[in-house]
């Protein structure tokens, strides 16, 4: 991995700002991390304990993740998200309404979700997934001027929830599945998968070189991404958050981290056969 995070410290070091990064190699149990106790503001990051926290319920027989919600005039929020567009009265699965909290990070479904579970079972869930120094206070696109405090996260907290996940040990095994795949399905992968190989064979039911379940968070001044990246049999957690970093510069340095990780994770044999191509 030393190679790895010499190539990243020398790019986060030309793109400026401030950036809290955390590695694992969940095979091998080698770690790097770079402020990872710093303290940056959540964005739509804070959508993965959210998520964490709506699974717990489910879990105990709070609800059943199959039960409906109906979205009203007043849960209508802008920013991220299809459901802003659609009319009120909508019904749709609790289930669905964390897809698409995740994988068009809407905020709308967020909020319903938040709703649905309370704040503090969404910080019982951090305590409970080793986020020990992240907070969760607001709902999004909705916050008041008098609030007990912000939606903050580190990069080693999530990286704890990263790793609990993928390695079943958050509610169920079945839960962490669950969970997973949905990030599988992300649709925002202009950062950290921004540069990986095209993974569209010809061929129908061949199976992918490398898979991503991530989330992003995005505002003015802030650029995130982390998820676990699957190549193989071998699988890495990764979180990359950034402050104060011109946008597109951000994105791009992700892609180059997010490529590297890629090449740290193939086997030989598979980065023999990927020069000769």
């Amino acid at each position: 991995m030393e190679k790895l995070t010499r190539c990243i410290e020398k790019w986060i070091n030309e793109a400026g700002g401030t950036w809290g990064i955390v590695l694992e190699d969940l095979n091998e149990g080698v770690r790097w991390e770079h402020n990872e106790d710093r303290l940056f503001y959540a964005a739509s990051m804070i959508k993965l304990p959210i998520m964490a926290a709506v699974f717990a319920a489910a879990s105990r027989g709070d609800f059943r993740l199959t039960d409906s919600l109906t979205m009203k005039k007043d849960d209508i929020v802008g920013g991220s998200g299809v459901l802003q567009h659609l009319s009120p009265e909508l019904k749709l699965p609790i289930y669905d309404l964390v897809t698409l909290m995740i994988i068009q990070s809407d905020n709308t479904a967020t909020n319903m979700l938040i709703d649905l579970v309370g704040f503090q079972e969404i910080r019982n869930a951090m305590q409970n997934l080793g986020m020990e120094d992240s907070t969760c206070f607001t709902k999004l696109m909705t916050v008041p001027v008098e609030r007990p405090g912000r939606n903050m996260v580190t990069a080693r907290d999530l990286n704890r929830l990263l790793k609990k996940l993928a390695t079943g040990q958050f509610v169920s095994l079945y839960a962490c599945e669950h969970m997973i795949d949905i990030m599988k399905k992300q649709q925002f992968r202009d950062c950290l998968p921004s540069l990986l190989p095209d993974d569209d064979p010809d061929i129908v039911g061949t199976l992918p070189t490398w898979e991503f379940a991530n989330k992003t968070g995005w505002v003015t001044g802030i650029r995130h991404d982390g998820g676990i990246l699957y190549v193989g049999e071998r699988a890495l957690a990764i979180t990359v958050l950034s402050e104060s970093v011109d946008d597109r510069q951000a994105k791009a340095t992700m892609g180059k981290i997010g490529r590297a990780a890629y090449e740290y994770l193939l086997t030989p044999s598979q980065k023999k056969t990927s020069a000769s191509i």
